[in-house]
């Protein structure tokens, strides 16, 4: 048994955006968002439901999964493999841009629903060294929760480090199958929820088409040049910087030992700027 990288945009668009199997995106909620009794989500509409590319190998253009519930309230569930710069604004201009998209310009403030962002981090982003983070706009001195129709979470992948074996509620459960599931040959036993054993069931490889694995596949490779393109961008910026601190010290009448401790530089690279110098 071989599961798929939950983590890979069609992948998880197939996963938590399937219209067959909302229950899937139902657990998820409730267990993240920590919803029980007559809170508890039963019934959810899948907005931008998942569709294969329409050419093999392009780029979908969206990579989240969004849902209303019963009551209105709108979701926004969302991966990112990398940090990317704005992405705190970005991720607040997207929720509000929901938020304020639900009127036209005759209607009433009252018919607004809340947004509920839940962004699954694949680094870590915030301070805190819990998982998962919830945010809420708050009275800064009385704590009192008044504007409640924008809400945040997050789960920070690499901050969770617990084996199957340790796994207790349905939502390390959940951020478990996430990270792990690509690594695991069977599904775990005492999963205890139906969605999750829906989710793990559609994760199998061998239950997907070849047009589906064809265009996984290519996402995996496009991911994996996007990375090593923003490795090279900073490491070409890392190395710009430790030339321009080389080149000072060389003005400053150091000797190449010292600039090798300050730079990490070759002495055949500071005896090239010495050169340049010259």
């Amino acid at each position: 048994m071989k599961f798929v990288d939950i983590k890979n945009d069609i992948a998880f668009r197939k996963i938590f955006g399937n219209e067959a199997k909302t229950e899937i995106l139902i657990s998820f909620l409730n267990a993240v968002l920590k919803l029980e009794g007559n809170k508890e989500i039963d019934w959810i509409e899948i907005l931008n439901p998942y569709q294969l590319p329409r050419m093999a190998g392009s780029k979908t253009t969206i990579l989240d999964v969004r849902a209303r519930d019963k009551a209105g309230n709108f979701y926004i569930v969302e991966m990112q493999v990398t940090d990317r710069k704005g992405l705190d604004k970005r991720i607040v201009y997207y929720s509000a841009k929901g938020y304020a998209s639900q009127l036209d310009s005759a209607e009433e403030y009252y018919k607004l629903k809340p947004v509920i962002f839940i962004g699954i981090l694949n680094f870590e982003y915030l301070e805190s060294p819990n998982y998962l983070s919830r945010h809420l706009i708050l009275d800064a001195e009385t704590k009192e929760h008044k504007l409640k129709d924008l809400e945040f979470s997050f789960i920070e992948l690499p901050k969770f480090n617990k084996t199957q074996q340790e796994l207790k509620t349905l939502v390390e459960k959940w951020i478990f199958f996430i990270k792990n599931a690509e690594s695991l040959d069977i599904i775990p036993k005492n999963l205890d929820d139906k969605g999750l054993e829906i989710a793990y069931q559609q994760a199998e490889r061998h239950t997907w088409t070849k047009k589906e694995l064809e265009d996984y596949e290519y996402a995996c490779m496009r991911e994996g040049d996007e990375i090593a393109r923003e490795l090279f961008v900073e490491e070409k910026g890392a190395m710009r910087k430790q030339i321009e601190i080389a080149k000072k010290a060389i003005k400053k009448g150091f000797d190449n030992e010292t600039i090798i401790d300050l730079t990490d530089l070759t002495i055949e690279q500071i005896e090239k700027l010495r050169n340049e110098k010259n």
